[in-house]
């Protein structure tokens, strides 16, 4: 029996688009980079073919171009700040996909897409320096979304979770971290032999949840200290970031390839930062359209 979401479950608007994206089923292409700026997408846009953009739409912190590049087609949507966002983002895009927005059910023939993040990030290891490219094979989410959808278990490295809640102290309180890997096919494609791999947090916040102190002290003060410490069967933490282990975990579980890769504008042990990164992200949107 097919599954039928009623209007409060999957809300289109009148012109038959996705509630938040206000994107319709056949603006949606199958190869889509997501960045977390809205004036980034335009960047990325800026490279498509002469006279290829099908749409450009704009509806609050979420932007949509569609285009093609060297003949491929390729959705940019911006997703704003904060995993909440990318919630909103993956399950309206995977709507779009696989549900028909005429009758409300759910299509037979699944849609598989394959979804890039691309952003930037703060390096939490001394090897890995300002403007270095670094791909997640694995994020680590502090934001409790995944423990939200049935599932959450089944996909994420349980013993990897429990291991770094241990040895960071990380707060009782707070959610419980969940750990998701990338797509190994995209990873590779993506990543290709000259870009870095690790694993990634994705915070819930950019100043207490990445251990930032300005007038409010933290609950772990040398959690920083413990996390580039930590190390699980060789992997080591690598970066913060604060997207992609919604994108990564609600792509494993509706059946889409998912990946995120960033710049390092940050380098958290040195203490260091680069403000005037524009021209590394555009090579890095370059070198994602080439690869996608």
């Amino acid at each position: 029996m097919k599954r039928i979401f009623p209007a409060s479950q999957l809300i289109i608007n009148e012109d038959g688009s996705a509630f938040h994206l206000h994107v319709k089923p056949e603006q949606l292409a199958d190869k889509i980079m997501l960045v977390g700026d809205p004036g980034r997408v335009s960047m990325v846009a800026e490279q498509f073919d002469k006279g290829s953009i099908e749409c450009n739409i704009q509806s609050r912190e979420f932007h949509t171009i569609t285009g093609k590049y060297k003949g491929k087609r390729i959705s940019c949507i911006s997703t704003g700040i904060g995993t909440d966002n990318c919630d909103i983002v993956m399950n309206e895009i995977d709507a779009l996909a696989n549900i028909d927005f005429t009758t409300r059910e759910e299509k037979e023939e699944k849609r598989c897409l394959e979804i890039v993040r691309v952003g930037t990030c703060g390096s939490m290891q001394e090897d890995i320096p300002l403007g270095a490219f670094l791909v997640s094979q694995k994020s680590i989410g502090f934001d409790g979304v995944l423990a939200f959808y049935e599932g959450r278990d089944r996909i994420a490295d349980l013993g990897f979770e429990k291991a770094l809640t241990e040895f960071i102290h990380y707060p009782k309180k707070a959610a419980v971290p969940y750990v998701v890997a990338a797509n190994e096919e995209l990873v590779d494609r993506i990543a290709g032999n000259d870009m870095m791999r690790g694993c990634t947090i994705a915070a819930n916040g950019f100043y207490g949840p990445q251990g930032r102190v300005l007038r409010c002290n933290i609950a772990v003060p040398d959690i920083n200290e413990r996390i580039t410490d930590f190390r699980y069967e060789g992997q080591r933490i690598t970066n913060y970031e604060m997207e992609g282990s919604c994108i990564a975990g609600l792509s494993l579980l509706m059946g889409h390839k998912a990946m995120t890769v960033c710049c390092v504008i940050a380098q958290r042990k040195a203490e260091a930062a680069n403000t005037d990164y524009k021209p590394r992200i555009k090579q890095l949107i370059q070198t994602v359209l080439e690869r996608i």
